[in-house]
């Protein structure tokens, strides 16, 4: 049997693999990064300045994933990007061995094991559940029914002191033509059990506080599930004199983080009631906002904490005549890059830069208040390098180089 590599963009170093042996044999490339539970046997592998997860499977199921997975990405959703599937693989007497799915390792990204293990606490829970929610929500605004909703099946990555979070396992999923109530409920039924057991294995473990009443976390999650749904979906009527509030709606949207692509206006016989309703939104606005103003991808929390700096920035050196973008350029020059030129090549593996420049900001404050005076932001920089940077761990994988 042929050895076969179907790949999106084929790296010639994935064919110098160790494909003949069980994949829960391989030493070699094999790096010791987290890994969330799976039925299926995985392993994370670097070759040369590329990461990929390595998962064996069932041959059709792995293309299966592997078309999804490439289909959500070309959507713009959050998940993990895939990169090819390894089929005809046999060991040494000839016996078959699983198909591989291999996908680009997440930068930054942990499962919710790591975190806890990584120092998450009770208190963070609730910005955990949100950012399942949101991609929840993201997916099944797309018409994707997921069919295996967990903690399990989610990678998360720091953002502006919360989280968000990529879906990892699409081997259940399916992009439909439009998405019944039906079938989001039964998503929604299955993360909340799937959570509920989570959080219990995570106590049974001692990884999270026994006060913590599990069932009160899936309830909110369901909640909040249902107030972003109805924010983002939900109808609107209003008299014909209250036009401002179209924009109002948009504002709301665009202060959750969501742009409102299409907006459905209809009004009564007579001329007298409107009644709105999003049709498209799309999560990204602070992300794409910044992104035209200085380049710089980054969550979106992470962009709007960014953006609000710059408008800091812009009121401190009074520019609020100037050009925004010119602004932008000068915030860039003068704070940013100067702040990330000063991290050290150690701990450049410790966050991303943007959740770095958050932390810095926040550092700022307490130092502010417990001075009683503004501390500068370069004095700041090297207090939170010296005192909380250098003591956290890695979250990346990095080369030697680095």
């Amino acid at each position: 049997m042929a050895l076969r590599i179907v790949a999106n963009r084929p790296d010639p170093a994935l064919l110098g693999l160790p494909w003949s042996t069980p994949l829960e044999e391989w030493t070699e490339h094999v790096v010791p990064l987290p890994r969330g539970l799976s039925r299926h046997v995985v392993r994370i592998i670097r070759l040369g300045d590329a990461t990929y997860a390595v998962k064996e499977t069932v041959e059709d199921i792995a293309f299966r994933e592997y078309r999804m997975l490439r289909d959500l990405q070309r959507m713009g959703l959050p998940a993990v990007l895939a990169q090819g599937v390894v089929t005809g693989r046999v060991d040494e007497h000839g016996e078959e061995l699983p198909a591989a799915l291999l996908t680009q390792h997440l930068q930054f990204s942990l499962p919710y094991r790591s975190l806890f293990s990584h120092g998450l606490t009770a208190d963070n829970l609730p910005s955990l559940v949100d950012a399942m929610v949101v991609l929840l929500v993201r997916l099944h605004l797309a018409d994707f029914y997921w069919g295996d909703v967990s903690l399990s099946n989610v990678l998360f990555r720091r953002d502006a002191g919360g989280f968000a979070a990529y879906l990892v396992d699409a081997e259940t999923g399916e992009l439909k033509s439009h998405l019944s109530t039906r079938l989001r409920e039964h998503d929604l039924t299955v993360a909340t059990e799937n959570v509920f057991a989570e959080l219990l294995d995570l106590q049974a473990s001692d990884s999270l506080d026994h006060e913590v009443q599990a069932l009160d976390i899936v309830e909110m999650l369901r909640e909040r599930y249902d107030a972003l749904w109805s924010e983002l979906t939900g109808a609107e009527e209003f008299a014909t004199h209250e036009m401002w509030r179209i924009e109002q709606r948009v504002e709301r949207l665009n202060d959750l983080g969501f742009d409102v692509d299409e907006l459905d206006i209809v009004t009564d016989w007579d001329g007298e009631k409107i009644r709105i309703q999003p049709k498209v939104v799309e999560l990204g606005h602070h992300q794409r906002e910044l992104q035209a103003l200085t380049g710089l991808h980054v969550e979106d929390a992470q962009a709007r904490r960014m953006l609000n700096d710059i408008a800091a920035f812009t009121a401190h050196f009074d520019l609020g005549r100037e050009d925004r973008s010119l602004v932008a350029a000068k915030w860039l020059n003068q704070t940013y890059e100067p702040i990330l030129a000063m991290i050290p090549a150690e701990a450049r593996g410790k966050l991303e830069p943007a959740e770095i420049f958050h932390e810095i900001l926040v550092h700022r404050w307490y130092l502010s208040e417990r001075a009683g005076h503004a501390v500068d932001l370069l004095e700041t920089a090297r207090d939170y390098i010296d005192t909380v940077l250098r003591e956290k761990p890695d979250e990346k994988v990095t080369t030697e180089e680095e």
